[in-house]
């Protein structure tokens, strides 16, 4: 995982709260370790940051900012692109209907994830919207829980709990 965000304050926060969610994770060891190689990247600018992830290719990318989609024709290399407050990974690899065979190692700079076009560069993009989100956040907490993916189901449980509380 590598965090590229403009602000510290941002990277300090998420730093923290990897922290508080591994705590309650039952299999953190696991966890823990595949995070040993995980990057927080505070960057002069969301320019660089687009620059960086192109760069670096990755199979899952989250842009999580007050306008996701503004960033999308930017994204040259990524297998799945995830917009926004209410797109959590979790959702592409099980319900919002997108491939979840991506290329991994920075091969999202040539290959993209399987299907009848095998030979085209191409990226998926996914953005839920509330009730998008909310119509699909059962199905996705049941299948994270069910392959014991637990961070992938907080993902969509703190959302959820966003929405009880914003009503």
């Amino acid at each position: 995982m590598i965090l590229l965000t403009p602000d510290a304050d941002i990277a300090r926060k998420v730093a923290e709260a990897v922290e508080r969610q591994l705590a309650e994770l039952p299999r953190a060891d696991t966890a823990r370790q595949a995070l040993s190689a995980s990057r927080l990247i505070v960057t002069k600018d969301l320019a660089q940051c687009v620059a960086i992830s192109n760069q670096y290719g990755p199979e899952h990318l989250i842009i999580q900012t007050r306008n996701a989609r503004d960033l999308v024709d930017a994204i040259t290399s990524a297998g799945s692109v995830f917009l926004g407050d209410w797109s959590p990974e979790s959702a592409g690899d099980y319900a919002s209907g997108t491939n979840h065979v991506l290329p991994t190692y920075g091969y999202t700079a040539t290959c993209s994830s399987l299907g009848l076009a095998d030979f085209q560069k191409r990226m998926t993009v996914q953005e839920l919207s509330k009730a998008g989100f909310s119509a699909l956040a059962s199905t996705i907490e049941t299948l994270a829980a069910a392959e014991r993916l637990t961070a992938h189901k907080n993902a969509v449980t703190l959302r959820v709990n966003a929405l009880k509380e914003q009503a």
